[in-house]
């Protein structure tokens, strides 16, 4: 059969026949290592599957994950799975209104609860009438216990899921409105997996720490998914208090982050060794790869053989840094609505930094006259749960997919991304602003970590700041020349309706929990629009100032 039209439960079977005794999970629990093989797996997700049945629940029924990343998570996943129904997960970071849209438009019936930041904010969102199954860590009131679902529900037949089953529901954390239900089916998800490993070049050898969130669709499916396919190995952190010690015990072959981790990394090096010191220790060549090395092993990533980012776009700066320690990081696009699987630049090509790659065996691409652009492969989901018209308006008349995203395709085929659809704005002169090239220019200012450019109706666009840790210990005024000067070299850039007024420095930082980042830490544009546009609409000057100033 081919690998491609196995569903996760196949592989489940299929391992637990060949490699019964190999380890698939490590799990750290108060600083602990608790492994499950492939056996002891298949064992507990027969006995969760049947105990589901047994607390009144049916094939077809949707079936909420509320946990950070653990190996019950998976567990539970293929438990639903293996019950044969829908599985709806949910980001742990969520709040209680979101949750609660979520369980309500999904009609899931009920929710495994894992660990949990502040399950106290997320229990209003889960209400009575959901069934709440709790795993193996401290959370919300449950009626039902992890370790006595075994006790619960006789044997089921044996059951496989069709591939052309809706496996699960993922709801798109979108910067405007409520999130979408994108409907995943067993033959998207397998096809865009199966694609992943292949191109990856993934083996039942690589070593994997789970930590960006499952509720996500990368994690769900270049993790999750692509481990079912290879059977290769996964680790899970215990906290984020001890994400660097996880690290460096998993020792991951492969490690796919994110922008703001990998410029926190950066900026750990550089904080320990001294920037000055660093390029004098690279710039030798007897020095730079025993410096390198002992730097590789300190981040846990002395086995990595791939490293890439994803999620947002990062500057080719830190890519370009990485590089000078041996670290060639891939950037790569896609979506929930495709699987994940649609370009990246793999195998890493110096050339495409600045891109996101070229488009990956089995998808295709193509722009509008506008830009904006379209994506057609299997790995495309089967539209919006109870939302017609979104799922109508998603799709072109050839079947390409509309992403929202405006996009120039370079001669070497590699896409690079120039901005949103709707991020696009007009200002007060009645002309239109794409805000992201011009961020992208300001985010080479190491003193920034964060950074969102506003203007729809101002007089001009302004750049609101969040400053890099680094740059908060610094002194203000120091902060604030160099911030100006970077804001007038980016404007001498820029034709005269995109120079940037102002800059301002906002006094708290941005998190999912005050709603100005989306759970996968995109910045939500309108939102910050809303609580500043009047405050700033009239600064211009090239001026920086501290929110508290204005």
């Amino acid at each position: 059969m081919d690998s491609s039209q196995f569903t996760p439960v196949h592989w489940l079977n299929h391992w637990a026949d060949t490699t019964p005794e190999k380890v698939f999970l490590h799990q750290p629990i108060d600083r602990k290592v608790h492994t499950h093989t492939w056996s002891q797996i298949k064992t507990k997700v027969e006995s969760i599957a049947a105990a589901l049945h047994h607390l009144g629940l049916n094939r077809g029924d949707k079936v909420a994950i509320l946990a950070k990343n653990c190996a019950e998570w998976l567990i539970a996943d293929l438990a639903i799975m293996r019950a044969g129904m829908i599985s709806v997960p949910i980001y742990p970071s969520a709040n209680a209104d979101t949750i609660q849209y979520v369980l309500d438009h999904s009609e899931a019936k009920a929710a495994f609860i894992g660990k949990l930041d502040n399950w106290q904010a997320a229990e209003p969102g889960v209400s009575g009438n959901v069934i709440r199954i709790s795993m193996n860590y401290e959370t919300m009131p449950c009626q039902y216990d992890w370790q006595k679902l075994d006790d619960l529900g006789a044997p089921l037949a044996e059951y496989l899921p069709r591939l052309d089953d809706l496996m699960s529901i993922i709801y798109t954390s979108g910067s405007t409105g409520n999130p979408k239900g994108a409907m995943i089916s067993y033959r998207s998800y397998s096809w865009a997996n199966d694609r992943i490993v292949k191109i990856l070049g993934f083996t039942d050898k690589e070593r994997f720490l789970s930590y960006l969130p499952l509720a996500h669709i990368t994690e769900r499916c270049l993790v999750e998914g692509a481990a079912y396919h290879c059977n290769m190995t996964l680790y899970f952190t215990e906290s984020l208090e001890h994400f660097v010690a996880d690290l460096n015990y998993a020792k991951p072959t492969v490690f796919f982050s994110v922008p703001r981790l990998w410029s926190l990394f950066q900026k750990n090096i550089i904080d320990k060794i001294g920037n000055s010191k660093l390029n004098i220790l690279l710039s030798t060549p007897v020095v730079k790869g025993l410096i390198s090395k002992k730097i590789r092993t300190g981040l846990g990533l002395e086995h990595a053989r791939l490293t890439a980012s994803g999620s947002a776009p990062i500057s080719p700066a830190i890519i370009r840094w990485y590089q000078k320690i041996g670290i060639n990081i891939c950037e790569a696009w896609g979506m929930t609505e495709n699987c994940i699987y649609a370009l990246g630049n793999f195998p890493f090509n110096e050339a495409m930094i600045g891109s996101v790659g070229p488009v990956l065996p089995g998808c295709e691409i193509k722009t509008t006259d506008e830009d904006e652009l379209l994506f057609k492969s299997p790995g495309l989901f089967d539209g919006y749960y109870k939302n017609k018209i979104a799922t109508e308006e998603a799709f072109d008349e050839d079947g390409f997919f509309k992403t929202g995203d405006l996009a120039k395709i370079g001669e070497l085929g590699e896409v690079k991304l120039i901005g949103r659809v709707k991020d696009n704005f007009k200002t007060a002169k009645g002309k239109f602003v794409s805000p992201v090239p011009i961020e992208k220019m300001l985010a080479q200012d190491t003193h920034i970590e964060l950074l969102c450019i506003i203007g729809a109706g101002m007089s001009a666009p302004v750049c609101l700041v969040q400053l890099s840790e680094g740059a908060s210990a610094m002194p203000q005024e120091q902060v604030r020349i160099a911030l100006q000067e970077t804001l007038k070299q980016v404007n001498r850039t820029l034709e005269s309706h995109q120079k940037v007024g102002a800059m301002v420095i906002v006094d708290e930082s941005w998190t999912p929990e005050n709603d100005v980042l989306t759970p996968t830490l995109k910045i939500k544009r309108h939102v910050l629009h809303q609580r500043f546009n009047e405050k700033v609409d009239e600064l211009k000057g090239e001026r920086v100032l501290w929110e508290h100033e204005l």
